[in-house]
């Protein structure tokens, strides 16, 4: 039975409103008014900040996430509507079923008026074996286009078609990707080349966008059989969790092993990890609250570079924190299936100086809902 009763605290070192507002502050050093967009990454260096080209794919990840701020009351400073309509003016960026499905999503959750002419633009009932990731059945696209079609079902104005049985399709096609470990792998059929490691291997975000989509379809349909499988994942990378409370890169799900530990990225552990667990909690009754806030409390310095992530200065949260060496990281699976412990060094890593608009959406879309501090850093 889904709880519509939830609230969430973070009990941690962590403050959620004054969090969500760096998350806001950073968004608006990656805005490209001139196309109401925002770039698709910028990097620091000692001669400033550098931003890449405008994505309408990492817009639409951030609009999720000022929705939630927008809902909970606070004043935003962009002009969601421009941003909005920047986002659907051009759907040329739509090139997989991961995108159709994040379209969807986004249009369900900030327009859903606009609902019935997506479902007349696209071919629903044929994306997944339109796009080479559909065909592929990988984890990731099958979960993105999942919750897109189950918040569109959710969405009571959609007057759209029946797409109950694409979605239950998509639903199908996802749990072949999960092994009896709960962890899921890449995709289901990659083809020749990398065809064992994409089956046996996955990401983390393979296993948390998974469990987000998982819940979002049991509530859109009111089921309760999706939140097993979702469970089952849930408890597995919940007890894969590193001791500082990183989730780790990579995964073997046969063995329900981490075979990759870094880059461990600051989007999983404030954004994407709080989004699923938070998703399952409200749709279960379990708690995962320990294990969101241990990741929140690596962001904040409990990390091995004890440095923390989130610069006030800089007003961003940077990327990630990864190895030095490319060799290093390229051995790690191999010693890990061989079973040969590897723990990276501290002098072996070091921080991405990143940012990127959709790890700050994600932020905001698990988190947003708590609002903003009376003064925001």
């Amino acid at each position: 039975m889904w709880r519509t009763a939830f609230t969430y605290r973070c009990e941690g070192e962590v403050d959620i409103p004054a969090l969500n507002a760096l998350a806001l502050r950073s968004l608006t050093s990656l805005y490209e008014p001139s196309k109401n967009l925002f770039v698709r990454c910028a990097s620091w260096s000692t001669n400033g900040l550098h931003r890449q080209q405008a994505s309408p794919r990492r817009t639409a990840i951030a609009l999720l996430g000022l929705q939630k701020l927008d809902e909970a009351g606070c004043s935003l400073p962009f002009d969601l509507m421009a941003i909005q309509e920047a986002v659907l003016a051009d759907t040329s960026w739509v090139s997989s079923v991961a995108d159709l499905g994040l379209l969807t999503w986004v249009t369900a959750a900030v327009f859903p008026d606009k609902l019935r002419k997506l479902f007349l633009q696209f071919d629903f009932d044929n994306a997944i074996g339109s796009y080479l990731d559909g065909r592929k059945a990988c984890t990731r696209a099958l979960a993105w286009f999942l919750a897109g079609l189950s918040h569109a079902c959710l969405t009571e104005r959609s007057n759209g078609p029946d797409l109950t049985d694409t979605t239950a399709n998509a639903y199908h096609l996802l749990l072949e990707n999960q092994g009896e470990s709960g962890l899921f792998g890449h995709a289901a059929f990659p083809g020749l080349l990398g065809g064992l490691c994409s089956k046996r291997f996955g990401t983390f975000s393979d296993q948390i966008y998974a469990i987000y989509a998982l819940a979002a379809f049991a509530k859109a349909f009111q089921v309760e059989e999706p939140l097993e499988p979702a469970l089952r994942a849930a408890n597995s990378i919940r007890m894969l969790q590193g001791e500082r409370g990183e989730w780790w890169f990579l995964y073997n799900k046969r063995t329900s092993r981490v075979i990759k530990q870094y880059p461990v990225y600051c989007c999983h552990q404030d954004g994407t990890a709080p989004m699923g667990l938070l998703a399952l909690e409200e749709a279960t009754g379990r708690s995962f609250r320990e294990a969101i806030s241990r990741g929140l409390s690596w962001i904040a310095g409990e990390n091995p570079l004890q440095n923390d992530l989130r610069s006030a200065d800089r007003g961003l949260i940077w990327d990630s924190i990864q190895t030095r060496r490319w060799g290093g990281s390229c051995f790690d699976p191999v010693l890990r299936l061989l079973h040969v412990p590897r723990e990276a060094e501290t002098d072996q890593l070091r921080i991405c100086y990143e940012a990127r608009p959709d790890h700050y959406g994600w932020l905001l879309y698990a988190l947003g809902k708590t609002g903003l501090p009376s003064s925001s850093p």
